[in-house]
């Protein structure tokens, strides 16, 4: 199931999608949320009358670093030993079609195509053979970087946490296998990215795994498993759209932030 989150004549509701072409998309209103027992209201609204929102609006997006060997490398890194992570706070997230606002403080901003996992339920300290157990399901994400502030900074707070740096979308898909998916991005059209999610270096259930012997994750935290290689430049103007196999595609353009 491919689970949105939208807003339509000011009201905001979780609804699932159904149809195959683009433009004869609908979804169907759940009546309550997706982190519970559902039912679908059987009230239908074309997917092109409404706002597509950010798919969750999680209370923390726990980030990984250097998942993929290659990325790592083009960047004059080491690929780490154990999983490398990094916060994202609930401010930076952004929707599909929303504007991502170029940081005055960067001259330097990066995309990096990544996917995203969203949790389902309360968990800590999951064993690996739960792990599918606490996962809702999937969507695209772009963990948008200063990359400047970043090499400048060392830490990684500023750079990779600004507002805005975090789109998400366009839904969830709930019925996946993210073993061997094809992760791509493009700028104005053109491939910058193009990898598979069977290498990375750390799999999804040792991410959360690693991330829940520390803290507990919330219904709707999101998980960011690493980019693979072909990160590059952002302009102002630019067009940058994410499409992972078996999701769909989160595009947003980037603006001079006001």
């Amino acid at each position: 199931m491919r689970i949105a989150r939208f807003s339509i004549d000011g009201n905001v509701a979780f609804g699932a999608v159904e149809g195959d072409k683009p433009d004869e998309l609908v979804l169907d209103i759940i009546k309550g949320i997706p982190f519970a027992d559902f039912e679908l209201s059987g009230t239908k609204v074309p997917l092109s009358k409404v706002r597509l929102l950010p798919p969750v609006l999680p209370n923390k997006v726990v980030a990984f670093g250097r998942n993929y060997a290659e990325h790592a490398r083009e960047l004059g890194n080491e690929v780490p030993e154990a999983p490398f992570a990094f916060f994202k706070p609930s401010t930076s997230v952004i929707g599909p079609g929303d504007e991502i606002a170029y940081p005055p403080f960067s001259q330097e901003l990066h995309h990096e195509a990544e996917l995203a996992v969203v949790i389902g339920r309360l968990c800590r300290e999951v064993p690996r053979e739960r792990v599918k157990d606490v996962i809702l399901g999937y969507t695209c994400a772009n963990d948008v970087t200063a990359r400047d502030v970043q090499r400048r900074e060392k830490q990684w707070a500023r750079a990779k946490g600004f507002d805005t740096s975090c789109p998400l979308g366009p839904w969830v898909e709930t019925d996946l296998d993210p073993g061997d998916l094809t992760i791509q991005l493009t700028v104005n059209g053109a491939q910058r990215q193009l990898g598979r999610t069977s290498e990375m270096i750390h799999s999804i259930e040792d991410l959360i795994v690693n991330i829940t012997e520390a803290m507990t994750l919330l219904p709707g935290d999101v998980i960011l498993t690493g980019t693979p290689a072909g990160v590059g430049p952002l302009n102002v103007g630019d067009e940058v759209a994410v499409t992972i196999e078996g999701i769909g595609t989160l595009t947003n353009k980037v603006i001079k932030r006001g």
